[in-house]
């Protein structure tokens, strides 16, 4: 898996979110629920349109693990916040962020990606989890492709 160090500004996406529950680990059927219904709705046809990078997101904006749910938004990179009742805006802070790059069919190699990174790489690494939200990014392409690429974004600080 290569893993990369980078240095972004605050940007904003919009999106729609959906609170999911984390108990007994449901939290990844959820969440992919959640994009099958975007799909299928016009969503993510819609936020591809809008967006300025042709990238998708997703966004865990909003954690409470001590009430097992976080907020997870399906998002796109907008120039600003946009008046459509439909989508929400939410500005990522300016952070570093560490970058796994994965390869393989989703939801699969995301959530390999994940577990790589909360699992081994933080805890061995001189970084810590830094308050700002977890990102997933997705380029255009065929999802279910064994070389298929995507990435994790997780906000470090130095421990």
């Amino acid at each position: 898996m290569d893993i990369r160090i980078m240095e972004k500004e605050a940007f904003t996406v919009v999106g729609k979110s959906r609170q999911v529950n984390c108990l007994n680990g449901e939290h990844p059927q959820r969440i992919s629920e959640f994009w099958a219904e975007s799909h299928q709705d016009g969503t993510l046809e819609e936020l591809v349109r809008i967006g300025t990078t042709g990238e998708l997101f997703g966004v865990c904006v909003d954690m409470q693990p001590d009430q097992g749910v976080l907020t997870y938004m399906i998002a796109c990179e907008a120039d600003r916040a946009l008046d459509e009742s439909s989508f929400t805006s939410f500005t990522i802070p300016a952070a570093t962020w560490a970058v796994f790059t994965s390869t393989g069919p989703l939801p699969g190699a995301i959530q390999q990606a994940f577990g790589y990174a909360f699992q081994e790489w933080l805890p061995a690494s001189e970084y810590r989890h830094a308050p700002a939200p977890d990102l997933e990014v997705y380029p255009s392409g065929d999802t279910m492709a064994a070389d298929y690429r995507c990435e994790v974004w997780i906000p470090i600080v130095k421990k």
